[in-house]
Parts: C-alpha cells; sequence; structure tokens
C-alpha cells in the first residue's frame, strides 16, 4: 500500500512500515532537524509542514493518493515526561490527525503515541470523528519488548480500516509477541563491551544504572552524563561504578532499532531528542506485518467464500 507518514520525525515509523513492504511516498514534519534528517534516509519528499491547519494539510497530502496515512502526533501533553496537561497545546494535533484522515479517507491509517494516552478526552473525540467517517478501530498498547526491541517501551497503536468493525485487528496485534522480552545483550551481544551502563533517573529515589542482561528502560529526549557525586542505589545491579557508563547517542539509535548506515545529522541535543521522540523501528514494522497478515487472511477468506473484500485502494479524495 501507498503510505503518507505524518508527524514523521527523523523516521523511524516510515523506515519500520519500509521494511514491512509498504510504498512510503511522503511524509510531513514541522520541525527542521527532523525533517533534515528524514530527507538523507529516504527518497520520498518531506514536506515541513503546520499539521494544525487540518484542511490544507489534506489538499496537500489527498495528492498523493494515500492508501493509509500513518503517524505519530506529538505526545508531550499526555507524557508522563510531560506536563500530563492535554490543554498545552499538542494535544490537540491528536484531533487534527484524525481530521485529516477523514478528509483524505485512505482505506487504512495508524496512529501511534504513548500508552497512557486513554486517559484523556481529545483521543476519544478523534476516535468519534474516526468513527464517523467509516473507519472501525482496533487499538493496542504494545511493549516493544515483546516486538523485536532490547527496549521496555510501551506505545499504544490505534488501526484504522474503512467499513471493518471495531477490534477488527486485535488477534493480529497479539498474535507474533515474543514469549519474553528481549535483552540489550539478546540484541547487541557483546558488541558494546560492558555489562551494564548508566541511563539518568529522573529522581535519585530510582536507580541509574541497567544491566545489559534486561531490555533498555525507555529512550528518553535527553541523554544526561553520569554525575561524579552519584552513589549507588540499592537497585543497581552492581557492586562499583567502575566502568559505567552512559550509552552514546549512537547506541541509543541502535536500542530504537535504527540500522548502522542510517544517516544523522544536528547539533547532539537534536539528535538525542528526535531518537527519544521516535517510534522504534522494528515495532512500527511488527505493526506493519499485522496489518499484512489481517488483509492477506481475509482475502483468503473473502476468496474461499466467493466474496468480494473491500477495496484497499483509494483515489485520495476530499471530503465536503
Amino acid at each position: 500500500m501507498k503510505a503518507v507518514d505524518l508527524f514523521c520525525g527523523c523516521g523511524g515509523l516510515s523506515l519500520g512500515f519500509q521494511q514491512a513492504g509498504y510504498n512510503v511516498v511522503a511524509a510531513y514534519d514541522n520541525w527542521d532537524a527532523a525533517t533534515d534528517v528524514y530527507r538523507l534516509n529516504f527518497s520520498h519528499p518531506v514536506h515541513k509542514a503546520d499539521l494544525m491547519d487540518a484542511g490544507k494539510a489534506s489538499e496537500s497530502i489527498a495528492r498523493y493518493a494515500p492508501e493509509i496515512i500513518i503517524g505519530g502526533p506529538p505526545c508531550q501533553d499526555y507524557s508522563s515526561a510531560g506536563g500530563r496537561n492535554e490543554e498545552g497545546g499538542r494535544a490537540i494535533l491528536t484531533v487534527r490527525f484524525a481530521e485529516i484522515v477523514a478528509a483524505v479517507r485512505p482505506g487504512w491509517f495508524v496512529m501511534e503515541n504513548v500508552s497512557n494516552i486513554m486517559k484523556y478526552g481529545k483521543v476519544f473525540e478523534a476516535m468519534q470523528i474516526l468513527h464517523d467517517a467509516g473507519y472501525g478501530l482496533s487499538c493496542h498498547v504494545l511493549n516493544a519488548a515483546l516486538c523485536g526491541v532490547p527496549q521496555r517501551r510501551k506505545r499504544f497503536f490505534m488501526v484504522g480500516r474503512l467499513g471493518a468493525a471495531d477490534g477488527f485487528l486485535d488477534r493480529y496485534f497479539i498474535r507474533h509477541l515474543a514469549g519474553r522480552e528481549m535483552t540489550m545483550r539478546d540484541y547487541f551481544g557483546d558488541r558494546l563491551g560492558i555489562d551494564a551502563y548508566y541511563r539518568h533517573p529522573r529522581s535519585y529515589a530510582r536507580r541509574g544504572v541497567f544491566s545489559m542482561d534486561e531490555p533498555s528502560p525507555t529512550v528518553r529526549g535527553v541523554n544526561r552524563p553520569m554525575p561524579s557525586g552519584y552513589t549507588l542505589h540499592h537497585n543497581d545491579p552492581v557492586k562499583t561504578l567502575d566502568g559505567i557508563r552512559p550509552l552514546t547517542t549512537m547506541e541509543r539509535a541502535a536500542i530504537q532499532t535504527f540500522p548502522s548506515d542510517y544517516h544523522w545529522t544536528g547539533n547532539k541535543t537534536a539528535v538525542e531528542q528526535m531518537v527519544g521522540n521516535a517510534v522504534p523501528v522494528s515495532l512500527a514494522a511488527y505493526v506493519g506485518n499485522a496489518i499484512n497478515e489481517y488483509i492477506v487472511e481475509n482475502e483468503q477468506r473473502a476468496a474461499r467464500h466467493g466474496k468480494q473484500e473491500p477495496s484497499m485502494r483509494t483515489h485520495g479524495h476530499i471530503a465536503v
């Protein structure tokens, strides 16, 4: 399917869907630093655009006639790392995402966000818009560590399909989850040359050292050095801080399952932020493949019963 990625950031969702076989034809974001990185890694257009104007954005996106719109509206207003205040100015972009999907009317959409988004009213406003536009919705919170990512990162996914019943993708979301979480050592082996590393805690009531034999904690948009006065926490999995160091920017990008040949540009602060904001590539591919399985199985079922599945193709028209 032809895909357009909204709020694309540095490209984690796009790359994962490409790996799952989708044809990403365009992307949109309003942050120059992220679009600079995106442009280095993809041949299709990436547009700098403020998607707050859903009408103008829909006209641009419709030209690509996408069969699926994917995207992760900014999560800072919902995130535990942010203000948890949906009146902060960015939560409304969840509604704008829904308005764009409803206007362009692709056969499918995928929206990604933080795991606790269902506690906030804006997502229900968005879901009502999508229901009214004819989309059936499947929602699930996935732990990236069960989806091929060495990181305990829980993310909310809402997948919509025109004409489907709610919950249509539920069993496909969980079909291929791993039996246990992927650890850092599972993914890296001994390539990093360490058995433990430092990740700055939000509070010194929490530990700051993590073992290679567990999943990484959620990669955040900041990466602070270990302070000289850090003392061992009772939950730190080491007896001494000798050899303990924070992970590098590129090691953090690798935890997000970006390939080693992914190109990065910009200052360190910006790159750290876009790495932390990204959808892990392998998690995106997991969701893309779940949709692929649904399509294949339902096409086969329809063929066995002599029924025609609803077309996966649309013409990217604007709803009036």
